[in-house]
């Protein structure tokens, strides 16, 4: 049995979900007059979906639509269609509505059963419009919750879901992850004041999380996981209610308010470890706001604005779903300004092997604080060791490599064209473990799939590159640039693994196992250790300027040229060096930033705290100017064109590490 809120009600009338044999779950109306016995009015009938415990957990009627959204105990979201008139609805005036017989006797004092229960069968057995099967895992859906145009969902498995309707399906926008350790979330409470509240147990304590400040604000050391409680507060009291061995205990406080002040709000918890600029968003009569996306090592990704008037970094919105450190960020297609603002696909990955794709959309806002709206809508997620959850006795097994990290992302470019089938995305990426991997992503579908990889390097793979190059007959190759911990810099031509992919993927419906990319077509030794920048600009005649730095401060710069093999008849593709041109000790520290601006200009970031113009000539490498920044231990550095009004243009330079900056 559980009350499920249903909107438009008067205050006697409430919506009853009864689950019984078979999974069938009966709607019922009960209403209830002061001095008579409830009236219990049957609405309608619904077909749970088989499941080993086929019960439901919660359920909520959408103000939008005649719709019923419920929870069952396997974990899965079910919408119904609920548009049972009351001329079909059986009612029940016997035991259950303290009516008098046809004798005038009170039939109140005697139970029989429900006329409109035992002719239940007159009403059709609704089967679910939508199944979001297993959702929340197999501890079971705990709440369900409308609020706006959204549908929110907890469980037991730390996350709540943020959902929408698209006709009649449920879609699922995006995941949350309140804090570590909250494991059990049982509800979500919206104040009057904006807040988000997350109820739940956290070890054998009751808490209330807010997710605006990042707090506990309350800790009730109640002996955690009551399946039967209430929690009400006020803005003079608080007070949770719940049953523990049979007795019913009252935890009741005295709100006090609030004396921390918050000076200035933090963007993250630890340390900023990358950073992509998004676009520029501005409304009507406003300047542009620079839109950005930041990982950390708090395990969050924030999407934020930074304005160059207010020199104040406001954040939009942040991303929850990772379970580890977010180390890397790409950016797929981003479009716009427009009508609709910014859209944008963002890959983060970091610890524990773990991708998750969202689709970003920022537009202007003037009502909002930052001017700018943030949507996000998750897409897909892939975890290298998603296999092993799913065996059965793994704890006898022993885990290979579990400590596999992501250490940096690039979207390839140009696979989408009318030539191919379907719209396939690629992405790449350099492992911990020596590998570089190619992902495949069908948005449609929302799937990611891993379909090919090398462990060439054999050690581990700090940066990747993806790169297009058009040759005269406007065929496309498809280049790839990976460097690793012992200076090496690998340089593979992707274009054949790709069209495999892409006739193999288009056979098996998404489902392959990872090809091999082979051996790649030129390697570099471009330092003595660790490659930690890497850079490539594209130049005319199919030649492209490398850009690295290093962890021995050095910078080294070399131009390529695409050609065919040989005689020109094969289509295979070679890689010549033209030029080399190396700085050593360009940096006292770890070269984490480098930027090709111009053919003959570049731009380099070291952990020395120094920003370095070099002109590229033929000499060499010759510095310019050197700007001292205030981010410790810089991560990265993004740049990005401004065009002037008096037609010039001017580059601008964001910084992450123990902070963020933007210079120009």
């Amino acid at each position: 049995l559980g009350w499920a809120p249903r909107p438009g009600l008067p205050p006697t009338v409430a919506a009853l979900l009864a689950s019984g044999p078979d999974g069938e779950m009966l709607w019922l109306d009960v209403t209830h007059c002061p001095g008579q016995a409830p009236l219990v009015q049957l609405r309608g009938r619904y077909q749970l979906p088989p499941c080993k415990q086929r019960w439901h957990t919660c359920g909520a009627f959408l103000p939008q639509g005649a719709l019923l959204v419920c929870g069952d105990r396997r974990g899965s979201l079910l919408l119904f269609r609920c548009s049972s008139s009351p001329g079909q609805a059986a009612e029940s005036t016997s035991a259950a509505n303290g009516g008098t017989n046809s004798d005038g006797k009170d039939s109140s004092s005697k139970s029989q059963p429900s006329s409109g229960l035992l002719h239940k069968e007159a009403l059709p057995l609704e089967t679910p419009l939508s199944v979001l099967f297993g959702i929340h895992g197999k501890t079971g859906v705990t709440s369900v919750t409308c609020y706006g145009d959204y549908i929110y969902s907890t469980g037991r498995d730390g996350v709540y879901r943020q959902l929408h309707l698209q006709g009649q399906q449920l879609e699922v926008l995006r995941k949350h992850r309140p804090c570590k350790g909250l494991q059990w979330i049982e509800e979500l409470c919206f104040t009057p004041d904006g807040d988000l509240l997350v109820l739940g147990f956290h070890a054998d304590n009751f808490v209330v999380w807010s997710t605006r400040t990042n707090e506990n604000l309350h800790c009730v050391p109640c002996g955690g996981g009551h399946r039967s409680w209430s929690y009400s507060s006020s803005p003079s009291a608080e007070a949770f209610a719940f049953i523990k061995c049979g007795d019913v205990m009252l935890y009741r406080c005295q709100a006090k308010p609030s004396e921390q002040q918050v000076l200035l709000a933090s963007l993250h918890g630890r340390e900023t470890t990358c950073v992509r600029r998004l676009g520029a968003v501005g409304g009507p009569g406003h300047p542009a706001l620079n839109v950005f996306v930041t990982g950390s090592e708090d395990t969050t990704a924030c999407v934020l604005v930074l304005s160059e008037g207010s020199r104040m970094a406001v954040p939009l919105t942040r991303l929850s779903d990772h379970i580890s450190s977010v180390r890397a960020l790409a950016l797929a297609g981003p479009t716009g300004p427009g009508k609709e603002g910014l859209s944008a696909l963002l890959f983060s990955a970091g610890g524990r092997a773990q991708i998750e794709c969202n689709r970003l959309l920022c537009a202007g806002d003037l009502a909002s604080e930052s001017s700018v709206a943030c949507q996000i809508i998750h897409v897909a997620s892939h975890r290298l060791d998603e296999h092993w959850e799913r065996k059965k006795n793994r704890h006898k097994l022993v885990k290979m490599d579990p400590e596999t990290r992501y250490m940096s992302l690039s979207f390839v470019p140009g696979t989408s064209s009318e030539q191919l089938p379907t719209a396939w995305k690629f992405l790449a990426a350099a492992c911990s473990d020596g590998s570089v991997r190619v992902f495949g992503l069908l948005e449609a579908a929302r799937k990611l799939v891993l379909v090919a990889e090398s462990f060439h390097h054999q050690r581990c793979v700090l940066k990747v590159e993806a790169f297009l190059h058009m040759q005269a007959g406007g065929e496309r190759k498809h280049l790839l640039c990976s460097a690793a911990t012992d200076g090496s810099v690998a340089f593979w031509n992707i274009t054949s693994p790709i069209a495999e992919v892409m006739a193999t993927l288009h056979q098996a419906e998404g489902e392959m196992q990872p090809l091999a990319l082979g051996s790649p077509l030129l390697t570099v030794m471009a330092h003595s250790c660790g490659v930690n920048s890497l850079h490539i600009h594209p130049m005319p005649e199919g030649r492209y300027l490398v850009a690295s730095g290093s962890d021995d401060g050095s910078i080294h710069v070399c131009l390529l040229e695409v050609a065919l093999d040989g005689d020109g008849l094969t289509t295979g593709t070679c890689l010549r060096v033209l030029e080399r041109a190396a700085r050593p000790c360009a940096h006292a520290a770890h070269v984490t930033g480098i930027r090709v601006l111009r053919p003959d200009l570049l731009l380099s970031a070291a952990v020395d705290q120094r920003l370095t113009l070099w002109r590229r000539g033929p000499g060499g490498l010759d510095p310019l100017s050197t700007t001292f920044f205030h981010v410790p231990d810089l991560a990265e550095l993004d740049c990005w064109e401004v065009a002037e009004a008096g037609g010039g243009l001017q580059y601008c330079c964001v910084l992450c590490g123990q902070g963020l900056e933007m210079l120009q």
